[in-house]
């Protein structure tokens, strides 16, 4: 199964053939780095692979200047069938994805209250932040003629955004009520004292 960076290589590969430092740049230009982790070697190492497996295949070669020389891929019909594959997937299951604000969550219970409250506080300024982003980004792919199914995943983001600040809001008000009791963790000196 390809990686979330391949999936992004494959897709922008359905636009045009282009070169890996290409693709780079348009990812970053688009914004995809909130949805994917974008690091040059990464996607090179990606293209790499992909061109391993039979789907995507070298279609010329570019020098500028002193620059080392660049190859442009294109996708193959492997290639084409692969992200169908992968889109149709992720599309239709569920699979547990790891974050780790859950866990941070599971684990709170372990830090004293004030501090619980001032984090989750900071967490919410910068979620209020990504979500002014987002609505920017929204407007702008909104007032351009890029048609909607382009960028489904920005009101996406935003309701998942809007889920988690209403629920930390919410969350941060149960704490500093006292609606949640939150007893001072033990000591670390309390541990394997004997």
């Amino acid at each position: 199964m390809i990686g979330p960076l391949a999936v992004a290589a494959l897709g922008l590969l359905l636009e045009r053939p282009m070169h890996p430092y290409e693709m780079v740049q348009l990812l970053l230009a688009r914004s995809e780095d909130r949805l994917i982790k974008v690091r040059p070697g990464s996607l090179y190492h990606a293209v790499d692979r992909l061109h391993a497996d039979g789907l995507v295949r070298p279609v010329g070669t570019e020098r500028a200047g002193n620059r080392p020389e660049r190859t442009t891929y294109a996708i193959t019909s492997e290639g084409v069938d692969a992200l169908g594959e992968w889109v149709r997937h992720a599309l239709s299951t569920a699979e547990p994805e790891f974050p780790r604000f859950p866990l941070a969550l599971g684990e709170a219970h372990n830090l004293s209250r004030d501090e619980v409250v001032t984090r989750l506080r900071r967490r919410l300024v910068a979620l209020h932040g990504q979500d002014a982003e987002l609505a920017a980004g929204e407007q702008v792919v909104s007032g351009k003629s890029l048609g909607e199914r382009f960028w489904l995943d920005l009101p996406y983001t935003r309701a998942l955004l809007a889920a988690e600040i209403d629920h930390l809001t919410r969350l941060v008000q149960r704490i500093e009520s006292g609606d949640l009791l939150w007893p001072d963790p033990p000591a670390p000196d309390s541990f394997g004292a004997t």
